[in-house]
C-alpha cells in the first residue's frame, strides 16, 4: 500500500470515528423497501427545468454515492442502486443545521438512504430535494476514481466488488450471463428435456480426460473427486429410463490458467434417447442462433473485432475435409498412417510412443484449421482413438459420430452418438488405461458400475456438452473467461 493510499484510509477512519462520536450510526439497517431509481426516472420526464413535481410525493431511494459536490449550503451528489443512478439535491435549510454538518463528513462510497421530492435543475437533471438523509454503510476505503483505467487488470478481477461497482458494463455482463442460463434453460424445458443434478464429488472421475482435484471422505475412509463432467451420471439415467435430461453445471479441472481455461468452470451437458448426433447439430444450430437473436437482437455480432454470422445453416466438414479446404493439406497424406505421423512430427507436435494417426490428425487440425473457424462451424468423424466414449461410426470404424461446434476459432460445443455397447466401452476403458503412462489426465481405476450400468442397456443416445462460459464471452464480446466468470481463480497476493 503507497503512502497517499495508507493518508486516504486513514482519512476515512478518521471520518467515521467522528461520526461515530456524535452518535450517528455508521452501519444503519432500518431503511427498509427503498424504491428503484429505474422505476422513479421515468416520472420526471415530463416535468420541466426548475419545477418540482406537483403530486408533491415523496420518493425514498437508496444507494451508493458515486460522486460528491459539496458547497456551503447545498451539496449535489449522485446515487446508485442495482437499476439506476439519479442526483440527490441536499439543502442546509431543508435537513438543518445538525444533520446537514453531520452530512458534510460523508463520503463518496458511502451507501445512504434519501427521502424527499422529484424535480429538475437549471439544466434539466431529474433529482430529488432531500428532506430527509440517512446513514446505512460507512465506507472505510475510497472509490478509484478511475478505475477502468488500470493497467494491472487483475486488480479488476480479484476486487470484482469494486469492478461491479463503478463499472456499468460489467454489471451489464454479468446480467446477460444470468439472462443466457436462463434462455436456456427456456429452450430446453420446452423440447421436453429435464433438469437433473448429479453428483461434484465422484469415486471414479470420468466423462472427460482432465486432472481431477482430489479430497478424501473421512466417514467412508475413501478418495473423492471433484466432477471434470457430469456425463456417465448423466447417462446412467437413460439407462434408468429417463429419456431427455440436461444439467447446467460446475466442473472442476486441474489444470493451467489462460484466456479460455479456469479450474473451475460451468458446462450445459443435455442427452437425448433415440437421437443422433446430427439430431444434436440441428438443435445446437437452432438454439445459438434464438440465443443470439434474444441477447444481442441480431444473429449477427462481433467479437473483438470478428465479424460473425450465426445464421443457420451453418457450415459441416469431417475433420478429414477440415484438413484438406481450411488446413491445406493435400488429400493423399490423409490416406497414408505414416504420412499422417511424419507431417504431425516435422510440424513440431509431440507424440507419445502410444499415439497413432488419429491422434496426429487431431493434433494437426488443433495446429492447422481451428483457429481459422471464424463463423460457426461443424466438424465431424473424430478419430475413435480420441474419442472413447462415442459411437464408432458403422461405415467408418476408425471415425466415431461426433463433431465439434468451433465460433471465432474456439471449440463451443463436444457432442457425440453414444456408445452404449458395454464389451466395445469397456475394451476402450482398458486400452486407455493400459496406454496412460505418466498422464495424469486418465484415471487409472476402471468405471466399473459405469459398464454394469451399460450392461442393463442404454437407448440409443446422443449427447453433447456446452461450455458456458465460452458461450457467454462470444455473445458479450469478452476477450477473456475471466470477464464472464464473478470470481476467477488468481495467484494470492503478496503477502496473502
Amino acid at each position: 500500500m503507497d503512502k497517499q493510499q495508507s493518508n486516504l484510509l486513514k482519512q476515512r477512519r478518521d471520518k467515521a470515528a467522528q461520526l461515530a462520536e456524535s452518535g450517528l450510526k455508521l452501519y444503519s439497517n432500518h431503511f427498509k423497501n427503498p424504491q428503484p431509481i429505474a422505476d422513479i426516472l421515468p416520472r420526471g420526464e415530463q416535468l420541466a427545468a426548475e419545477s418540482h413535481e406537483e403530486s408533491g410525493t415523496t420518493y425514498r431511494v437508496a444507494g451508493r454515492i458515486m460522486s460528491l459536490r459539496k458547497f456551503g449550503r447545498a451539496a449535489f451528489f449522485h446515487i446508485q442502486d442495482e437499476s439506476g443512478r439519479i442526483q440527490i439535491y441536499a439543502r442546509r435549510d431543508l435537513l438543518g443545521d445538525e444533520e446537514f454538518k453531520l452530512f458534510k463528513k460523508w463520503d463518496v462510497g458511502d451507501i445512504v438512504g434519501v427521502e424527499g421530492k422529484l424535480f429538475k435543475t437549471k439544466t434539466g437533471e431529474l433529482s430529488i430535494e432531500a428532506k430527509k438523509l440517512h446513514m446505512l454503510t460507512k465506507s472505510l476505503r475510497p472509490l478509484p476514481e478511475k478505475f477502468h483505467g488500470l493497467t494491472d487488470v487483475e486488480t479488476r478481477y480479484r476486487q470484482r466488488y469494486v469492478d461491479l461497482i463503478v463499472n456499468p458494463e460489467v454489471r451489464e455482463t454479468f446480467r446477460k450471463r444470468v439472462e443466457i442460463i436462463r434462455l436456456i434453460r427456456e429452450f430446453l424445458s420446452n423440447r421436453g428435456f429435464m433438469e437433473v443434478e448429479t453428483p461434484m464429488m465422484q469415486p471414479v472421475p470420468g466423462g472427460a480426460t482432465a486432472k481431477p482435484f482430489k479430497t478424501h471422505h473421512n466417514a467412508l475412509g475413501i478418495d473423492l473427486y471433484l466432477r471434470i463432467a457430469p456425463e456417465l451420471y448423466l447417462k446412467r439415467l437413460l439407462v434408468g429410463g429417463f429419456e431427455k435430461v440436461f444439467e447446467i453445471n460446475r466442473n472442476f479441472r486441474n489444470e493451467g490458467l489462460s484466456t479460455r481455461h479456469n479450474p473451475e468452470f460451468t458446462m450445459l451437458e443435455f442427452y437425448q434417447a433415440y437421437a443422433t448426433y446430427h439430431d444434436l447439430m440441428d438443435l445446437t444450430e437452432e438454439m445459438v442462433s434464438w440465443l443470439a437473436a434474444e441477447v444481442t437482437g441480431s444473429m449477427q455480432i462481433t467479437y473483438q473485432g470478428m465479424e460473425v454470422d450465426l445464421t443457420p445453416p451453418w457450415k459441416r466438414y469431417t475433420m478429414d475435409e477440415a484438413l484438406v479446404e481450411v488446413g491445406g493439406l493435400d488429400p493423399e497424406i490423409l490416406k497414408d498412417d505414416d504420412a499422417i505421423m511424419r507431417m504431425a512430427r516435422e510440424k513440431g507436435i509431440e507424440l507419445q510412443p502410444e499415439a497413432g494417426p488419429g491422434k496426429a490428425k487431431t493434433e494437426l487440425f488443433e495446429l492447422l484449421v481451428e483457429e481459422k473457424l471464424i463463423n460457426p462451424t461443424f466438424v465431424t468423424s473424430y478419430p475413435t482413438e480420441v474419442s472413447p466414449l462415442a459411437r464408432r461410426n458403422e461405415e467408418d470404424p476408425s471415425v466415431t459420430d461426433r463433431f465439434e461446434l468451433f465460433v471465432t476459432g474456439r471449440e463451443i460445443a463436444n457432442a457425440f452418438s453414444e456408445l452404449n455397447d458395454p464389451v466395445d466401452q469397456y475394451n476402450r476403458f482398458k486400452k486407455q488405461i493400459d496406454e496412460r503412462g505418466e498422464d495424469e489426465e486418465i484415471h487409472p481405476v476402471l468405471d466399473n458400475d459405469y459398464v454394469r450400468a451399460l450392461e442393463y442397456g442404454m437407448p440409443p443416445a446422443a449427447g453433447e456438452g456446452i461450455g458456458i462460459d465460452r458461450l457467454v464471452m462470444l455473445l458479450t464480446d469478452s476477450p477473456s473467461i475471466r470477464d464472464v466468470i464473478l470470481f476467477p481463480h488468481l495467484k494470492p497476493e503478496a503477502g496473502e
